[in-house]
């Protein structure tokens, strides 16, 4: 079945289940296009029966259209992409009259995260959000068993309970053990392959047996390679499975195609990936710990200070493989707690806005709302509610996010190596994850020590230098208090204050 031809019928069925906006996710199994509908209402049963490529119908807690085995595998592309090209933009923001409250800035924000996200949307930047959805699906787990390992290491070291340590030992090892799986799963499952089958080929590098393999003159170790090898070895499962699809034919593919997705891939991750994957995964770990051990202050200020612009470009993504692998190789990230300190000048920068501006009650209500979210590492609300729109205090949230690395990078430098056993938390909550080579005393008050600082620049450098005279002439206002008509006369001289500048231009 040629491509057109599947698109054809993803393009049939599409308007007979509702359209784009009536999908809210779309799967398959070996032959059936299963989808979530918002309006039940809105799928024309009679007329998809009657599609030449439908074979039925069946209604379960998705609703599923039979293709047949192959046919199933090479529409649901089509249609996923069809989905997403016909889905109704969110409405844009629409400027205030008068005064500038708190939602115009959240409006600004969105508008302007929304613009950064079309602006940035290259190949390579594409590539990375899709590399980031591979792991943000395990960091719930990651976050789990990263605090029961902490758990037992404090029971291990106070020589408490010795019956329950192995066996939190092993509840906090065997998703580490096994991640290399997840991670082949979820590759597959994002590039549109089978999930299935990229779990198979990634299972391949945390096989024990592979020890008995020479490659490249020297034994393969278990788990050689790690998440980065299975990521490359489910990536060309993936390529080599829609080759397949297209030119197997469809009476036997339901044979030949996962044979062949398994097979080649596997012989190539055996005697290739693995091998490459494991120098890059050392080279990674042994480059961040001779960054922090010799370059710490200054490494951790240009860290700190440029992850929120990082964020911002959608960069920050190339990271997360590298936490990873920082945690399979010594059981903790040394950058996470560094990148951490970006929120606390956030937080430090947000307080200054509050207390620089006390006429603006709607402002000040949602630093109020979003500021325990930001202790707890979730900066979101506050940049695009509060700092981003304004402009001046996301500088000079960056400059206390700056200060809080050089912190923490200086004890790096110092001996005092420390990261966090999961990636995802930020703030407060990474304080159970965290674990080092000096004990936990003395990473704990190092890393509240930086928190402290980032807080303390980003509010000092805000407060002194995040806001110009007509900035705070234009904010410092109660807008929502002001409810009557304006007239000329009664407008002040500088004229009606308009959110977009504010944004654009300072």
């Amino acid at each position: 079945m040629s491509t057109d031809k599947n698109r054809a019928t993803a393009a049939a069925i599409l308007p007979l289940v509702g359209g784009p906006d009536n999908i809210t996710s779309i799967a398959h199994c070996m032959t059936r296009l299963r989808i979530a509908l918002r309006d039940r209402s809105l799928v024309q049963d009679e007329a998809l029966k009657a599609l030449p490529a439908v074979m039925g119908v069946v209604e379960d807690d998705t609703y599923q259209i039979v293709l047949g085995p192959g046919t199933v595998a090479r529409v649901t592309p089509e249609f996923e992409a069809l989905v997403e090209e016909g889905r109704t933009p969110a409405p844009q923001p629409q400027p205030q009259p008068h005064g500038i409250t708190a939602d115009d800035l959240a409006a600004q924000g969105a508008a302007l995260k929304e613009a950064r996200k079309a602006r940035n949307s290259t190949p390579f930047k594409r590539f990375l959000r899709r590399v980031a959805n591979i792991f943000v699906p395990l960091i719930p787990a990651l976050i789990g068993c990263g605090i029961i390992a902490g758990i037992n290491g404090i029971l291990t070291n106070m020589g408490w309970l010795p019956a329950v340590v192995p066996a939190l030992a092993a509840m906090a090892s065997g998703f580490m053990s096994l991640i290399a799986v997840f991670v082949g799963h979820n590759t597959a499952k994002e590039f549109g392959g089978t999930p299935v089958l990229g779990g198979a080929v990634a299972a391949i590098i945390v096989f024990p047996g592979i020890a008995k393999i020479d490659a490249f003159g020297q034994h393969l170790s278990p788990g050689q390679g790690g998440v980065l090898g299975a990521l490359a070895a489910a990536l060309l499962a993936v390529y080599v499975e829609k080759w397949c699809r297209r030119w197997v034919p469809e009476a036997l593919d339901v044979l030949v195609t996962p044979t062949l997705t398994v097979l080649v891939p596997g012989l190539v991750t055996i005697f290739g990936l693995m091998f490459l994957a494991g120098e890059a995964s050392t080279a990674i770990g042994s480059f961040a710990n001779w960054l922090l051990a010799t370059g710490g202050a200054f490494a951790g200020l240009v860290l700190g200070g440029l992850f929120l612009p990082l964020v911002m470009l959608g960069l920050h993504q190339a990271l997360i493989p590298l936490h990873t692998t920082l945690i399979e190789q010594s059981g903790y990230t040394v950058l996470l707690p560094i990148l951490a300190m970006a929120g606390a000048g956030q937080v430090g920068a947000a307080i200054a806005v509050y207390y620089r501006l006390p006429r603006n009650g709607s402002l000040r209500a949602t630093i109020k709302s979003a500021l325990p979210a930001g202790f707890l590492g979730v900066g979101e609300p506050l940049i695009y509610g509060v700092s981003l729109p304004l402009g001046r205090p996301f500088v000079t949230a960056c400059v206390g996010g700056a200060a809080g690395g050089a912190f923490v990078g200086l004890f790096n430098q110092l001996g005092v190596a420390f990261g966090s056993t999961a990636i995802g938390p930020s703030g407060w909550a990474l304080f159970p994850l965290l674990d080092g080579t000096s004990g936990m005393g003395a990473t704990i008050a190092i890393y509240a020590g930086g928190l402290a600082v980032g807080y303390t620049v980003g509010f000092a450098a805000t407060y002194l230098f995040g806001f110009t005279r007509q900035m705070l002439a234009e904010l410092n206002t109660d807008p929502e208090a002001d409810t009557s008509p304006h007239t000329p006369s009664a407008e002040p001289a500088t004229g009606p204050a308009s959110p977009a500048p504010v944004a654009a231009g300072r």
